[in-house]
């Protein structure tokens, strides 16, 4: 999961609307989570390297190539699975500038 500086590099000042250690703890508390990793640089590529994970979960708003670490995953037999997206439930800002 990116921390908040990462979060802040690649979606500007006013990002993460929660804060990394909230979001880890959500993500942690499901069933089908392991473990979070909390990663500081501007990609997961190398925490990815690193864990290899047998299964990648990324929202289906990224397009399959673009990815990152899918490859790495991919070629030891692992998945990546694109997860639809739900709307109304983003943490980007609205066009109205309200958050959601």
């Amino acid at each position: 999961m990116n921390s908040d500086r990462s979060v802040r590099a690649g979606k500007g000042a006013a990002r993460p609307v929660v804060p990394a250690a909230e979001r880890a703890e959500l993500l942690a508390s499901f069933d089908m989570v392991d473990a979070v990793v909390i990663f500081d640089e501007d990609t997961p590529a190398a925490i990815i390297a690193a864990l290899q994970p047998d299964v990648l979960v990324k929202g289906a708003d990224w397009a399959e190539d673009a990815i990152v670490g899918r490859e790495t995953v991919a070629t030891r037999g692992g998945r990546v699975v694109r997860t639809a997206v739900e709307a109304g439930y983003s943490t980007r800002q609205s066009s109205s500038g309200s958050r959601r």
